[in-house]
């Protein structure tokens, strides 16, 4: 999985970047990025101080600050490496979420082995045993049935089985 980078500092801090923004832009990006729910929660909300390694914060904690920061730079090209990867079907779907605004009008390169996360792209390359194998929109790779059909199918059964597994019982 690849690494969020965390500064020394606190919450704020983290999603400012150095920036001088109004604590409204902060608290903002925070709602969008979906972690403005889980910094309120934290002992001195967004004033609660992280270390260089953000050891307090869980993997999709990090992933979300990450998004809040991005969505505050405002950059016209994102190029975003395993987003969702290490963190929970229920923390993949806010961060699913999170993305949806944060790529929407920008140029953006995903890196992906979760398949979920590419979904609605406009063009996927996937690539096999480190040759390109297929091109095209989710749809156009569905209906060819190669090797991401293959793999979509075994991903989402695995996502349902494991979103299921938190269902109560009866349902």
């Amino acid at each position: 999985p690849q690494r969020v980078d965390i500064f020394s500092g606190t919450v704020a801090d983290n999603i400012g970047c150095g920036r001088d923004l109004a604590p409204a832009e902060i608290v903002e990006a925070a709602q969008q990025a979906g972690a403005h729910a889980f910094i309120a929660r934290l002992s001195a909300g967004y004033d609660t101080l992280v270390g260089e390694r953000g050891m307090r914060l869980s993997g999709g904690e990090k992933q979300r600050l990450s998004i809040a920061r991005a969505l505050l730079k405002e950059a016209p090209i994102l190029i975003l490496d395993e987003a969702t990867s290490s963190v929970d079907a229920e923390t993949e779907a806010l961060i699913q979420e999170a993305l949806a605004r944060l790529t929407a009008g920008r140029t953006v390169l995903v890196i992906a082995h979760r398949l979920s996360t590419i979904q609605n792209a406009d063009r996927i390359i996937v690539l096999e045993d480190g040759r390109i194998s297929g091109m095209g929109t989710h749809d156009d790779l569905m209906a060819a049935d190669g090797y991401y059909a293959r793999m979509f199918r075994l991903q989402d059964s695995t996502r349902r089985w494991q979103v299921g597994a938190r269902e109560p019982a009866g349902r």
